[in-house]
């Protein structure tokens, strides 16, 4: 399936691994550094976009994304060189969308400007709670007026601004979470990003969970009904879901995360970034070393950095778009479906579950209802390719 790529699109993901200080909930690729040579990382970073350029010749790139780790720590020029460098190698998308994430404590009005002077044109800021004491117990470096001021900077400088909140948090009633949820839609935002918060193994939270010292953390029955809780307010207030976690206004849904949805191509850069791209023999994962020092020595060695890279299976490619798809509001496409697997779901599976009100057929579609999206685990276990 050379071509299949097309349907979602091409997109370029730029990891900066550096972060002023770890969360305790995050298992993201991020580390504390003192000091940054940030003209070392410019040079790994255009190395690994040439390499990488080589390879995908003539596709029209769609999306670019900065994410971390703390992009808004990067010197703007940083990012101006490396938009720059994406413009010289790959034909640009008219409404190419250029995202970087910001997380408030880092933001300030020049450092903003000289994003948006480089080519950023759409920001996604972290601020994860409207409320003092969470956000200290979620170890961030803000207080909820300075995500506040954040935000109406971010929309005084760019035409598109998303933020992030994390619900399900210890000691979070759900009075608690609809009262913040209703303050964060007052705001008329045009994208948020909903989370669940999930006590990942690895993390600070991880490790005191293990030790039964985290208190407060909602039960199963509570967390589902803050999930429906933020698709009905979110919905209402004109921001749908567009995705599990993901709402926004019509037009201004994340074109990058809506690559990787609809089973795009994307090269990712830098430590511990991922990536698929299609070439003749088929669809190819790729993965960078974790640690930032393994990725500036892969790079010397290699141009991209990459240290590992395997090609996808039919069944693996199926699984993974069907995985991904799904999770969105425009479903699975049936043709494409068995285009890349070679055979079509067992229309068996899918009458199952249609009977019990978990899915829906539109056109060629499979789109999980809302019943269907709560339990999206089991749905897409019983469509998997045996």
């Amino acid at each position: 399936m050379p071509d299949d790529w097309r349907s979602g699109g091409f997109g370029l993901y730029v990891h900066w691994p550096f972060c002023e200080a770890k969360c305790p909930y995050c298992d993201f690729n991020s580390h504390v550094a003192r000091q940054i040579d940030h003209d070392i990382w410019l040079g790994a970073y255009l190395s690994a976009l040439d390499a990488y350029a080589d390879e995908t010749p003539g596709r029209v790139l769609n999306s670019v994304y900065f994410g971390g780790g703390t992009p808004s720590l990067m010197a703007p020029r940083l990012i101006g060189a490396i938009l720059d460098k994406a413009h010289a190698r790959w034909t640009v998308a008219n409404d190419l969308e250029v995202t970087l994430e910001a997380n408030p404590s880092s933001v300030e009005a020049a450092r903003f400007e000289g994003y948006h002077s480089a080519g950023v044109n759409r920001v996604s800021l972290g601020v994860q709670a409207l409320n003092d004491d969470d956000l200290r117990r979620l170890g961030r470096l803000h207080d909820a007026d300075t995500a506040l001021f954040a935000f109406e900077l971010a929309r005084s400088v760019f035409d598109r601004v998303s933020f992030d909140l994390i619900y399900a948090r210890q000691h979070q009633s759900l009075a608690d979470w609809e009262s913040e949820l209703r303050r964060a839609l007052s705001l008329d935002p045009d994208h948020l990003s909903l989370y669940q918060l999930t006590i990942e193994d690895g993390t600070a939270f991880g490790n005191r969970a293990q030790r039964g010292k985290l208190a407060g953390l909602p039960d199963e029955d509570l967390a589902a009904d803050m999930f429906e809780l933020t698709r009905a307010l979110s919905s209402a207030a004109g921001l749908p879901a567009y995705e599990v976690s993901n709402h926004a206004k019509l037009g201004e849904e994340s074109r990058h995360n809506l690559i990787y949805w609809r089973g795009g191509d994307y090269v990712g850069v830098g430590p511990g970034a991922h990536g698929r791209i299609t070439r003749s023999r088929g669809r190819f994962a790729t993965e960078t070393p974790l640690a930032p020092s393994a990725w500036l020595e892969s790079v010397a060695k290699n141009g991209s950095g990459e240290h590992h890279r395997h090609l996808l299976s039919r069944r693996d490619h199926a699984s993974e778009y069907l995985m991904m798809s799904l999770r969105t509001r425009e479903g699975l496409d049936l043709s494409r479906y068995e285009r890349i697997l070679g055979k079509p779901i067992k229309t068996r599976k899918i009458h199952e579950l249609r009977e019990s009100g978990l899915v829906v057929s539109q056109g060629n579609q499979l789109v999980a209802t809302e019943r269907g999206v709560a339990v999206l685990n089991a749905v897409v276990s019983a469509l998997l390719p045996d």
